[in-house]
């Protein structure tokens, strides 16, 4: 019977350090993370499926509601087709030529492909002058082919542990500060700048707490499992 447990454990082990990583990263995100205040940012909004059973059919993006852009485009995904949603502002915004802006883009919404189980996809977005805030939220809904509807707008709080549902966060930086990351040419026009997905700073750190949580759990099984072995290998001996 112990020798029997072996190879479950040992099972067990294997599988704890093979999910570990890849669990911290299964959310809605946006590469690159950072971008430059006042500048053009190529971005891509990266969506995973996180279902076994249902395919993703459609994604929609929301603009910054506090920090509206004056300028966005959109790159089309072959099997996909895109809706672009306008809303005016009260109060014009300035695009990079100093022009007055009322009309933006409020929404994009991407159908009629499928994103299947164990896969993902980047829509890819141009988006500038970038909003001189330190960060800019990008609310994403995510629908499945059996109707369910993941809603990726919960917001992060530093020191509180991450939500189930994070919304898409951009984090901006003045121009010339250390940590500033490469974003679009400031020569590009108001509407061109694209959106993808990338792992940030928090999300690493718990990729990297994951695995770790992972390891020890694996060696934990390889223990046991040699133990078991131990166990019956001694109480074979006369």
């Amino acid at each position: 019977m112990h020798i029997r447990l072996v190879p479950r454990a040992l099972a067990v082990a294997g599988a704890a350090i093979l999910i570990a990583a890849p669990m911290a990263s299964a959310h809605v995100e946006i590469d690159p993370g950072e971008a430059t205040q006042g500048g053009f940012a190529e971005l891509a909004f990266r969506v995973p499926n996180e279902m076994d059973n249902a395919n993703t059919t459609q994604v929609q993006v929301a603009m910054p509601e506090n920090s509206p852009i004056a300028g966005v485009s959109v790159k089309p995904v072959p099997g996909w087709t895109y809706k672009v949603d306008m809303k005016k502002l009260s109060t014009p915004i300035k695009n990079d030529d100093g022009d007055e802006v009322s009309d933006v883009v409020s929404s994009i919404t991407w159908s009629g492909g499928a994103i299947k189980p164990g896969e993902y996809q980047d829509f890819d977005v141009s988006v500038g002058p970038l909003p001189e805030t330190d960060s800019a939220t990008f609310p994403t809904v995510q629908t499945y082919s059996n109707g369910q509807v993941v809603r990726w707008i919960d917001p992060s709080v530093e020191g509180q542990p991450e939500p189930e549902h994070p919304v898409p966060t951009l984090k901006l930086t003045k121009a010339g500060s250390s940590d500033s990351s490469t974003s679009g040419s400031g020569s590009e026009s108001a509407s061109g700048v694209t959106v993808k997905n990338a792992a940030t700073k928090d999300d690493v750190s718990t990729a990297n707490t994951l695995a770790i949580v992972g390891i020890a759990v694996g060696a934990l099984g390889l223990i046991v499992g040699g133990f078991a072995l131990l166990r019956s290998r001694k109480s074979a001996t006369p």
